[in-house]
């Protein structure tokens, strides 16, 4: 396939100019590295790296991914090495195969363990922007995820924002009742972006063995099928709030990318589409050009919110 360069994919997010919009969403392509290994992964625009906590964690016990009709539901627990292992081992390893900005995936269960993940994540000169994930079990706050919330929602960005330098992206949960009113706290409380949506919630049940496939229970549910929901969501919050948005949610072609754009995305996350398919943002970016002249459309960033 022919790559045409007299399309402008370019985008911009808080004064970080990345190359074209298409971003792997966290924990769908690790540290970058392993991905390596199928393509040159320089073409993307940038990455969301792997949810990393303070400690290092094993995980959620096992099975904890199950199949469904139109995605699937993963309970992996924020599996991770921990922040330091992450700046001393992973930041380095993943610099020699990827040279652009990067974005930082930050979880933590406390206020306190944000604040300090970020403050340390801040300081690494290839992190361009911090990504907050709000969709943890605050443990203070009766193991309700704080992005449930809209005055822990605005708490922990109220902390964060005095520690860090770089700008801030809040990853929210869609699984709320209104999710503009958690936009609007987290913009109101400081956030340069927003992320939108993690995964909903979602089951599976062995029907031979009568029990939940997944050894919690309940697990994250991702892929093609909520698409929708999160271009709905897309849509809500970037026409009520003025910061940027990045869309996130069943992402697979891209067709689906230049829907998201037009739904008030700046740049888009393609999250369970690399698992299944290694090369899915290789072929998203190569297919981008081809799009846009289907679509008459000379510059990516002139559809930014078309559909308003």
């Amino acid at each position: 396939m022919e790559m045409n360069y007299s399309h402008d994919m370019s985008v911009t997010l808080s004064g970080v100019r990345l190359d074209n919009p298409v971003i792997p969403a966290s924990g769908c392509f690790g540290f970058g590295y392993g991905m390596s290994e199928f393509y040159d992964i320089d073409i993307l625009g940038s990455i969301s790296f792997k949810g990393t906590t303070r400690d290092a964690r094993y995980g959620n016990p096992l099975p904890r991914v199950a199949e469904c009709e139109a995605g699937m539901i993963n309970s992996v627990g924020l599996q991770n090495p921990g922040i330091d292992a992450v700046i001393a081992e992973e930041l380095p390893k993943m610099h020699e195969v990827f040279h652009k900005p990067i974005i930082a995936n930050i979880s933590g269960f406390s206020i306190d363990e944000y604040v300090e993940c970020c403050a340390k994540i801040d300081r690494e000169e290839q992190v361009a922007i911090i990504e907050l994930n709000v969709s943890c079990p605050n443990v203070h706050g009766g193991g309700m995820s704080f992005g449930t919330c809209c005055d822990s929602v605005a708490e922990v960005v109220r902390e964060v924002k005095k520690v860090i330098t770089k700008p801030l992206y809040v990853k929210l949960t869609p699984n709320v009742t209104d999710i503009v009113a958690i936009a609007r706290s987290a913009e109101e409380a400081g956030a340069d972006g927003l992320c939108l949506i993690n995964t909903l919630l979602g089951m599976r049940i062995d029907i031979r063995t009568r029990r939940p496939v997944i050894a919690n229970k309940m697990g994250g549910f991702s892929g093609p099928a909520v698409f929708p929901v999160a271009l709905r969501m897309v849509w809500q919050v970037s026409r009520a709030c003025s910061v940027p948005v990045i869309g996130c949610g069943g992402v697979s072609s891209a067709s689906d990318v230049i829907e998201m754009m037009m739904a008030g995305a700046t740049a888009v996350e393609v999250g369970a589409a690399n698992l299944r398919d290694p090369y899915a943002c290789k072929e998203i970016i190569e297919t981008l050009p081809f799009e846009m002249d289907r679509l008459h459309i000379s510059a990516l960033r002139d559809i930014i919110g078309a559909a308003h």
